[in-house]
C-alpha cells in the first residue's frame, strides 16, 4: 500500500508488504481437493459465490432501525478489536455473518493486547508499516497472544476469523520464517479455532494453499488479478470454498462515484483469462473505508464510526 493515508492508519493488511508467489505459469493446475470428511462440521461456514463487505478503516455503523445493511450482503468482515459486540449482534439481527479480521503474524503497536509480547518475540519492522513488526510465529508466548484474540472472536460472538500476515515467509521478516512455520501457524489457529465454532480463512499466503486447504474454510485474496496470481488460489474454489477477493483499482478522488468501466474490467478480470471465476471480488479504495464497487458495477458506501483503536 502506498497511499500516504493509508501508511498512517498503518492497518494490519498485506498489501505491499507481501512476496508474491510464482507466477502461475510456472505452477501445475491446482490440486482437486475435497474437504476432509473427519473434521467436526461448523454451524456455519461461507459458500462459493456469497456476497461480502469489508471495511477494517472504522466500524460499520448499523442499526436494528433499518430493515438491512448498506450494502445489503451477506457478510462483513471487520476489526476484531474496534469492532463492538453490539455491533455483531446487530449485523446478526439484520440476517448477516461477521469474519473479525486481527493479525496474527504481525506486532502492531496500537492494540490492546500490546504488552503480553516479548521482545524476543518481535523481527523486522514491516516496511511501509508504522509501528508493526514480523513475530515469530514459532513463540508459544505468540501462540498464547493468538489463541486469546480467537477466544475474543469467540467472546464477541464472531462467526469466522480472519488472520493476517501469515506470509512472513515472502518477507524480510528477520526471524527466518519459512514456509512450514506459516504452516504450523495455520494447524494451531484451526485447533483453536474450530472448537470454538469459528470459521477459518486463510490470508493470501499461496504457497501453502495444498498445506492448508483442507482444513481452512475460505480465502481472503489482494490483488490475484493484478499480480496474476489468481490461478493459485482456485483451488479453493475447486474445494467447494470461497475465495473473499480484494482488488485496488486506482482511485484517484474520494469521492464515492464508481470507477471507470474499464477500471472495473480490468481488476474484475472481465474479459481476459484472470482465473477469478467464482470469486466474491470487490474494489476497494486502499485504507478499506466504507466504499466499495462491485463486478456488476454497483456501489455502495457502508456507514462507519467515528472511532477506531488507532486514533
Amino acid at each position: 500500500m502506498v497511499l500516504g493515508l493509508a501508511l498512517g492508519l498503518g492497518l494490519g493488511l498485506t498489501i505491499g508488504r507481501r512476496g508474491h508467489d510464482p507466477d502461475p505459469s510456472e505452477q501445475p493446475e491446482p490440486p482437486h481437493i475435497s474437504p476432509s470428511p473427519g473434521m467436526t462440521a461448523l454451524p456455519w461456514t461461507p459458500k462459493v459465490n456469497d456476497t461480502w463487505q469489508i471495511t477494517l478503516l472504522k466500524p460499520p455503523l448499523v442499526s436494528t432501525d433499518l430493515s438491512s445493511t448498506i450494502p445489503d450482503v451477506a457478510i462483513f468482515d471487520v476489526d476484531l478489536f474496534d469492532t463492538p459486540a453490539e455491533t455483531i449482534k446487530t449485523l446478526h439481527d439484520l440476517g448477516k455473518k461477521v469474519i473479525c479480521y486481527f493479525s496474527a503474524g504481525s506486532f502492531e503497536d496500537w492494540r490492546p493486547d500490546v504488552g503480553s509480547f516479548q521482545a524476543a518475540d518481535k523481527g523486522k519492522d514491516l516496511d511501509g508499516w508504522p509501528g508493526e513488526k514480523w513475530l515469530n510465529i514459532s513463540s508459544q508466548n505468540v501462540r498464547s497472544i493468538m489463541k486469546s484474540r480467537v477466544e475474543l472472536a469467540s467472546e464477541k460472538k464472531c462467526d469466522g476469523v480472519d488472520p493476517d500476515n501469515i506470509d512472513g515467509y515472502d518477507n524480510d521478516n528477520g526471524l527466518g520464517l519459512t514456509s512450514d512455520d506459516s504452516v504450523a501457524l495455520m494447524e494451531f489457529l484451526s485447533s483453536v479455532s474450530r472448537p470454538l465454532n469459528l470459521t477459518l480463512g486463510l490470508k493470501n499466503a499461496g504457497r501453502i494453499i495444498p498445506a492448508v486447504l483442507p482444513f481452512t474454510d475460505f480465502s481472503v485474496n489482494e490483488q490475484c488479478v493484478q499480480y496474476n496470481e489468481c490461478k493459485t488460489f482456485q483451488s479453493f474454489i475447486q474445494a467447494g470454498k470461497p475465495v473473499f477477493h480484494i482488488e485496488y483499482p486506482d482511485h484517484n478522488d474520494n469521492s464515492d462515484a464508481g470507477l471507470k468501466t474499464e477500471l472495473v474490467d480490468k481488476a474484475c478480470g472481465n474479459g481476459q483469462e484472470s482465473n477469478t471465476g467464482g470469486f466474491s471480488t470487490v474494489l476497494k479504495r486502499e485504507n478499506l473505508d466504507g466504499w466499495v464497487e462491485y463486478c456488476n458495477s454497483e456501489v455502495a458506501t457502508t456507514p462507519l464510526t467515528n472511532s477506531s483503536s488507532q486514533e
